[in-house]
């Protein structure tokens, strides 16, 4: 399949509701032409983390006018487009069920086929919209729900080399964060007040650092922040922005243990990939321009193009979920069926076995 194809995007698994229209060329060019985002943070922040129930309910709110508005910037009907994606998982389950639910409404309604996307699977193809890369490469995913490094083979072709065996990272800001006083979001939150701090101070641990398995543990690491935070009580703003210089400091130096265990890997098993191999990095917490820095490093030192896609394309969108069912159509992967159900854990490497400390169920993704 190699015609002209336009598809409506919808993503409602966490706290932004967001939908897009999105085209693929002939030569496979992809092309933006509605994009809407609506964040939660004012319904959350004052919880300091996501209420499932608000953002349910905010999803139920503001979806039908958010998918008006993205085919009106694309100057499209509902019956001009050729598909319509939707996350299906992973994700909050009452937000899955929103946004799947209309997908399948408006697939019924205009005859259309519905494709539903792995949340996941979104962020692991955006590089192929954004810089054009070429199977296969690596992607690091680092959110407040997932830290993974996948093996991105080909749609659909998922390998996971490492997972955080307990906390995400993005959980792990925000916790600090929280322990801190510092306000939610905790990424922003840690980052601003690092870059005040004097990242030597505290000797924070590298959790897993020179193991052979490139699995990450980040629980330790937000313990030994507390007992420091508790050792020097009552804390200072500066106090605060050392602890926070040398936590994001330990992270970017496991990070670099990690990540460049993994580069070698693929060196390895790919000693012949067609021009410079590619890491991609996506997530909310890619935004951390120390971690950005540490990757792009580390990418110059193996012999590795560093990608990470447009800030708003890293984080939870639309324009990712419409790209991700594109590359199904292209593939000749079959629509789903209108009884498909919504998952709040879908692992993108279906094969990858649970690992120690992920929980009874296995890891979420």
């Amino acid at each position: 399949m190699t015609s002209r194809l336009r598809i409506l995007g919808i993503e409602t698994s966490c706290d932004e509701t967001a939908a897009a229209v999105v085209t693929r060329l002939e030569d496979g060019t992809g092309i933006i032409e509605g994009d809407v985002v609506l964040s939660q943070l004012d319904e959350h922040s004052a919880y300091g983390g996501v209420v499932p129930e608000i953002a349910a309910r905010a999803h139920v709110e503001a979806l039908d006018s958010l998918i008006e508005e993205a085919l009106q910037r694309a100057g499209v009907t509902l019956r001009e487009i050729d598909a319509v994606a939707a996350t299906s998982g992973p994700g909050l389950i009452g937000g899955l069920i929103v946004g799947l639910m209309t997908g399948k409404a408006i697939a019924r309604a205009v005859g259309k086929p519905l494709y539903a996307v792995n949340h996941l699977e979104g962020h692991a193809l955006t590089a192929r919209l954004t810089d054009n890369l070429t199977f296969p490469y690596l992607m690091l995913l680092v959110s407040g729900g997932h830290t993974q490094l996948v093996l991105i083979r080909g749609v659909g072709e998922y390998e996971r080399w490492g997972t955080t065996i307990d906390d995400a990272l993005g959980e792990a800001f925000d916790k600090t964060a929280k322990l801190l006083g510092l306000p939610y979001p905790g990424g922003p939150a840690v980052e601003k007040a690092a870059a005040k701090g004097n990242p030597k101070r505290f000797n924070f641990p590298r959790p897993l650092k020179g193991e052979e398995r490139l699995d990450f543990s980040f629980s330790g690491l937000k313990t030994a922040v507390r007992q420091a935070a508790e050792s020097i009580a009552p804390v200072s703003d500066q106090d605060i922005s050392d602890i926070c210089a040398s936590f994001q400091r330990a992270i970017s130096r496991t990070l670099e243990d990690r990540i460049g265990r993994g580069l070698q890997r693929f060196l390895a098993e790919f000693p012949e990939v067609d021009g410079v191999p590619a890491l991609v990095v996506a997530g909310g917490v890619a935004a951390n321009q120390e971690l950005r820095r540490t990757l792009q490093a580390l990418c110059d030192q193996n012999g590795f193009r560093f990608v990470a896609p447009p800030m708003q394309l890293c984080t939870d969108n639309a324009v990712m979920i419409a790209w991700a069912g594109l590359e199904r159509m292209v593939s000749g992967a079959a629509p789903d069926d209108l009884d498909v159900q919504p998952r709040s854990r879908w692992p993108l490497d279906a094969e990858a076995k649970a690992v120690i400390g992920c929980g009874k169920r296995g890891a979420k993704a």
